[in-house]
């Protein structure tokens, strides 16, 4: 008697003529494909009998059909939102994700290095808090690098672009007739406080009233700045900030003596964390890093190389201006 082997995604590609990537993404209704690869797809995978039945295709291919995925991030401040979006990309029912959090200690991290490689995981995903350029990792299997970019031009990053954000906000602020503006950011030892506040100065022009101020990435620190900028700038109506948390301190501080966002003074935030964006008063229009999709986006890189289609060097990915309150009013 003759043994039928498994189809794999592999197998579905193949006969579709797309890579893994594509037939992942078309599977499981992710990612921008025109309506005719989907269907392609699909009609393959039903030809082949392709069922997610992650044990047979594991013995079949010598995959694992696991990805791994590093972070720094503890809190999980960014990587949660990465790791959704990279979960929507890999999970058309063939490929599981397994996160390790490194708590910046480069011990630890080779430590969970080691272990996924033994576990054969069938790439890894490496990913962090801060948006400053890392060391690359050194492994025998295919890697992406997410938010925090690889140091080596040769592999494959992927970042959001804090430059546009930035501009957005300041064009957004200018557009509303607001003409005396102020940028507020975090430390700047922060490639993010950094880019942001370029950009800002850049996009404000002659709007722009004194230097950017950098601080804490805290309310505390948004309403000091307040105080700061209302006695050397009171005629001040605009201030743009590098987070959210700042933000929300620069609301509250101004409500405290009696400024009006934003009829008063308009406000930007940075971020869109919905636990501070959304609790505000008013609540921020803010800059969102579009996480969940630059962790779909990392996922599609990580399954075209896992079939052998790498695409090397740095990408940057949109950001999005979402309006509330703090600008347009109630």
């Amino acid at each position: 008697m003759v043994s039928r082997s498994v189809p794999r995604i592999t197998d579905v590609a193949a006969l579709a003529g797309v890579s893994i990537g594509t037939a992942s993404k078309a599977l499981n209704d992710t990612g921008q494909l025109r309506a005719e690869t989907r269907e392609r797809v699909r009609r393959a995978a039903e030809q082949l009998g392709f069922t997610p039945d992650g044990r047979g295709r594991a013995l079949s291919s010598g995959r694992s059909f696991t990805v791994g995925m590093i972070t720094t991030d503890s809190s999980g401040r960014f990587s949660i939102p990465i790791m959704r979006g990279a979960e929507d990309t890999l999970s058309a029912g063939e490929m599981a994700l397994v996160l390790c959090d490194t708590r910046d200690d480069p011990l630890r991290e080779q430590h969970y290095l080691r272990s996924l490689v033994s576990r054969r995981v069938d790439g890894i995903i490496v990913t962090g808090r801060r948006t400053e350029a890392r060391a690359p990792i050194d492994v025998p299997i295919p890697v992406v690098y997410a938010f925090s970019p690889s140091t080596d031009p040769g592999d494959t990053s992927l970042v959001v672009d804090d430059h546009g954000g930035a501009s957005s906000a300041v064009r957004h602020l200018r557009e509303l007739g607001r003409s005396r503006l102020a940028h507020v950011t975090g430390p700047d030892t922060h490639q993010s406080a950094l880019a942001r506040a370029a950009a800002t100065v850049e996009a404000a022009g002659d709007s722009l009233i004194g230097p950017p101020m950098h601080g804490e990435w805290s309310e505390r620190w948004g309403r000091h700045a307040v105080d700061v900028l209302l006695r050397t700038h009171p005629e001040l109506d605009a201030i743009s900030c590098g987070s959210d948390q700042i933000a929300r301190g620069v609301c509250d501080r101004l409500r405290e003596l009696g400024r009006s966002v934003p009829d008063d003074v308009a406000v930007t935030g940075y971020d869109n964390w919905s636990v501070m964006a959304l609790a505000s008063r008013p609540p921020l229009t803010t800059v969102d890093l579009e996480l969940e999709e630059l962790g779909r986006r990392t996922a599609g890189h990580l399954l075209d190389a896992i079939g052998g289609s790498t695409h090397r060097g740095l990408l940057e990915l949109p950001t999005r201006l979402v309006t509330r309150e703090s600008t347009l009013g109630a």
